[in-house]
């Protein structure tokens, strides 16, 4: 199917998903109210909330937006989750909470899939993996694009094959979850963004939405310069007014704390503010989504309410300390500005003899 979102948007600026707090109906709406396009997290939501959360976007907006739905993946190795238990008994009781139940689930995927069927959004992303082919045939037959998010060249190719219509690229620099489609034992590698873009551009002529490490508007007009269609932040907007963001982790954001790579709170690679939990667990944690998340959910939860920022994951992307406290329009607008005079410079340099 023709892309035609990407097109439409007055600015080229897509809002991360943020899934697991952050997401909200009225940050997805006035990202979209404001030109750029506006997306729900619909990761660890069920569908029915998911139902909710898209009738509400379409109330307060009539600009597109879009859905981003979490791959399942495999179940992790039993032993390795209860070793990682027992060692992370001490800190929950210390945060006067139990341990969750380690358990798998598939994030309630086939009735968000016929969810999403049934009462269509404009674009659908994945996060995690690649869809199989016939998941993409059905939601672009339903009316929606499909984007998917890789982390790699081989990724971006196996995504094209599957019938993307667009992919989103996230360099190493992005904070929360890594969506490589391996979760690789490399904490610290991966692509950098301006990297990934050139060498997708290169092998693909499909549109790309580069992610990762951008807050400015001077980082937006960069990509674009490089063969991005548009630029999707997530960190940028943690700190508006219409996000959920826990006051905790909007603090740390703000601050200038180094960012590392760690499974230790989900059990997958996630970039967040080095923290006392990121630490001391970051080495002993398996590679066990959705298990460690579900077993970590209650110490993390009472770590929130009681603004201990040790134990919460801080997900952040490496540029968090230039992020701004703004309405989630008024950003978009300065983003916007921004990038407009960052290509005007870079335009001028060229332009000397």
């Amino acid at each position: 199917m023709a892309i035609v979102i990407l097109d439409r948007l007055a600015v080229p600026i897509v809002l991360a998903p943020l899934a697991g707090g952050p997401s909200t109906p009225p940050l997805a709406a006035a990202v979209s109210n404001a030109g750029g396009l506006g997306f729900l997290g619909a990761g660890y939501l069920a569908a029915t909330a998911l139902q909710e959360q898209i009738a509400q976007v379409r109330t307060l907006t009539s600009g597109p937006f879009g859905v981003n739905v979490f791959v399942p993946g495999t179940p992790a190795e039993p032993e390795a989750v209860a070793a990682y238990a027992a060692r992370l008994a001490a800190e929950a009781q210390r945060a006067g909470a139990d341990l969750g139940q380690a358990r798998f689930d598939d994030d309630d995927w086939d009735n968000k899939l016929a969810l999403l069927a049934a009462d269509p959004v404009p674009v659908v992303s994945f996060t995690f993996g690649c869809p199989q082919p016939g998941v993409i045939g059905a939601l672009q037959a339903a009316g929606s694009e499909v984007w998917v998010t890789v982390a790699s060249p081989a990724d971006a190719r196996q995504a094209e094959a599957a019938g993307a219509d667009a992919l989103v690229l996230q360099g190493a620099e992005a904070g929360g979850h890594r969506s490589s489609f391996t979760d690789d034992p490399g904490a610290d590698e991966g692509f950098g963004l301006l990297a990934l873009v050139q060498l997708v551009h290169a092998q693909s002529a499909l549109p790309l939405v580069a992610a990762g490490g951008i807050s400015t508007g001077g980082a937006i007009a960069a990509v674009l310069a490089a063969g991005a269609s548009a630029a999707q932040l997530g960190t940028a907007f943690l700190r508006v007014a219409e996000a959920g963001t826990p006051q905790v982790h909007r603090d740390a954001v703000a601050g200038s704390g180094e960012t590392a790579v760690t499974r230790a709170f989900t059990g997958r690679l996630a970039r967040g503010i080095r923290n006392r939990f990121l630490h001391e667990h970051s080495a002993a944690a398996p590679s066990a989504y959705p298990e460690v998340h579900h077993l970590t959910s209650p110490m993390r939860r009472a770590a929130r309410a009681a603004g201990d920022p040790d134990l919460v994951n801080l997900w952040a992307g490496q540029t968090h300390e230039l992020s701004r406290d703004l309405p989630a329009a008024e950003l978009v607008a300065v983003l916007a500005e921004e990038a407009r005079a960052a290509a005007r410079a870079a335009a001028g340099r060229l332009a000397r003899n």
